[in-house]
């Protein structure tokens, strides 16, 4: 296989002075799934953006195909065979398939009208030659993520590129649908494509990809075979010490009850009930963890805990009070709560870094204000932010920074560090490092731990199921709604665990 594409002397520098890239230098295959890791910050992205044409280098070139190219805006990039699926899906619910495939590069016929039987017929055919078992005709809204995101790679196909970008494809799929994905992913291989992989999850990156780009703080550290790479070595190589992936969890006696949940039913605007006679405790020093595969009511759970949403019946208590009455406000003296929807529920990504770090801290504690809550502390403020910066490894050059220029796993970081420091007994976590590389998520892990030998009570909700059985000391698994297990974790393992997330019943060997 020979090179078809060439990375040589790449820089970018964001105002004022971060240097996001710096001399990288990196050559892709043809036919190859050549991963890219490295932490948070590191330039994964960019490095994947300026190939794709969101971004200008500073300097470097970019060779393809022997040709120096550089590429205006994605569309020029497409054009010359270069595709990039995103984190963040972006078709349209209400269209078909077809029809978001087709989007913006529609077979016409006189007039220029759309020839709609011509263009279904064309992805009907791209649908069987690359053997992605999608039906033209259902509407994106009714399909499931794995599917949506499909689409997205179709949508390219369509377009015949060559090379496909696939940044952290994983990160919104359930751990029993991403082999279909890399399945499909090595078929593309093995038929000529190229393909760009960004993943934070390195046992996904041994499995998948034939060689890794590893980054670090925007320097290049090395190109390996996976075939030669461990787990251990490439985090190593990424965080430039050893990580331990093993449990980290310590005997430890859990205490009094501090949050539990009774008899709660949830039915929706449409009547369907995702909610059915829920029931769960939780102890100090204890961490619960919450699995099954997205949408079975895990969402509506976090949603009527935090009074997002109100439960037909039930109650719901936190240091013995009946919390489902009580204003967020009040709530919050007594639940600490990382979503999973940072950009919308966990911050304000146009304010400053300060701003959101102060978030409630402001309202709860009179640390932050004078004159009777009326003026904000700003020197509190700013001490604040540098606290957390600290204590969670935040990578920022000033709190006046926009919380929207910082890493998706920075901004974690920071929410992450200002809910944790809340004084209070009961935390609610629901996905909290999602996006956050190895080295991020052993540190937060550390935290989260912490926490529990504080006697803080934990509900952790979260799609690793490794993660899960590294962090909690029980585990419920809900399906359709319903609780169907809660096990102890030392006593149980992945497969039983998985088998009651898809079939809500025990796995007999």
């Amino acid at each position: 296989m020979g090179d078809i594409i060439e990375m040589n002397g790449i820089v970018k520098i964001f105002p004022p002075n971060l240097v996001a890239l710096d001399d990288v230098s990196v050559t892709f295959r043809e036919g190859e799934i050549h991963a890219i890791v490295g932490e948070n910050g590191a330039g994964k992205t960019t490095l994947m953006k300026i190939l794709y044409g969101m971004q200008p280098a500073d300097s470097g070139e970019i060779i393809l195909r022997g040709e120096k190219v550089k590429f205006s805006d994605p569309g020029e990039a497409i054009a010359s065979g270069i595709g990039m699926v995103h984190q963040e899906i972006l078709l349209i619910p209400e269209y078909s398939v077809w029809e978001n495939v087709v989007l913006g590069n529609e077979p016409v016929k006189f007039l220029d009208h759309l020839d709609s039987k011509k263009a279904r017929e064309q992805v009907k055919a791209k649908i069987k030659e690359f053997h992605f078992n999608l039906d033209p005709d259902t509407k994106v809204a009714d399909i499931s993520v794995a599917a949506r995101q499909k689409v997205e790679i179709l949508k390219l196909l369509f377009r015949n590129v060559s090379v496909l970008i696939m940044d952290e494809p994983t990160s919104v799929l359930t751990p029993q649908e991403i082999p279909q994905l890399f399945s499909e992913l090595k078929r593309l291989r093995d038929n000529g494509h190229t393909i760009m992989f960004i993943s934070h999850h390195l046992d996904e990156v041994l499995d998948l990809s034939d060689r890794i780009t590893v980054l670090r703080k925007g320097k290049k550290i090395g190109t390996i075979e996976a075939r030669e790479a461990t787990k251990t070595g490439l985090a190593q190589m990424m965080v430039g010490r050893k990580v331990i992936f093993e449990s980290i969890r310590k005997a430890q006696k859990p205490g009094d009850i501090l949050f539990e949940i009774s008899n709660l039913n949830y039915t929706d605007a449409d009547k369907k009930p995702r909610l059915q006679n829920i029931h769960l405790q939780v102890r100090a020093g204890e961490i619960v963890g919450i699995a099954g595969v997205e949408g079975n009511g895990q969402l509506e759970l976090v949603n009527v805990i935090m009074g997002l949403i109100e439960p037909q019946s039930g109650t719901i208590s936190a240091m013995g009070q009946d919390v489902i009455p009580q204003s967020i406000l009040e709530k919050r003296k007594k639940i600490a709560f990382v979503s999973q929807d940072r950009g919308n529920m966990s911050a304000c990504l146009p304010a400053r870094i300060t701003e959101n770090v102060i978030m409630t801290h402001h309202r709860l504690n009179p640390r932050f204000t004078s004159l009777g809550g009326k003026v904000l502390n700003f020197k509190q403020a700013n001490q604040f932010t540098l606290e957390v910066q600290e204590i969670f490894d935040v990578q920022m050059t000033s709190g006046e920074t926009l919380f929207r220029s910082l890493s998706g796993g920075n901004q974690q970081k920071v929410i992450l560090g200002r809910e944790l420091l809340l004084d209070a007994p009961f935390i609610l976590l629901d996905q909290p490092t999602r996006g956050l590389d190895v080295g991020s998520i052993e540190y937060v892990h550390k935290q989260i731990t912490t926490m529990r030998s504080k006697q803080r009570g934990i509900l952790l909700i979260s799609a690793d199921l490794e993660e899960l059985f590294r962090l909690t000391d029980r585990l419920i698994v809900m399906h359709r709604g319903r609780i169907v297990a809660d096990l102890v974790t030392d006593k149980t393992n992945i497969t039983e665990v998985g088998y009651l997330m898809l079939e809500g019943m025990t796995y007999e060997a």
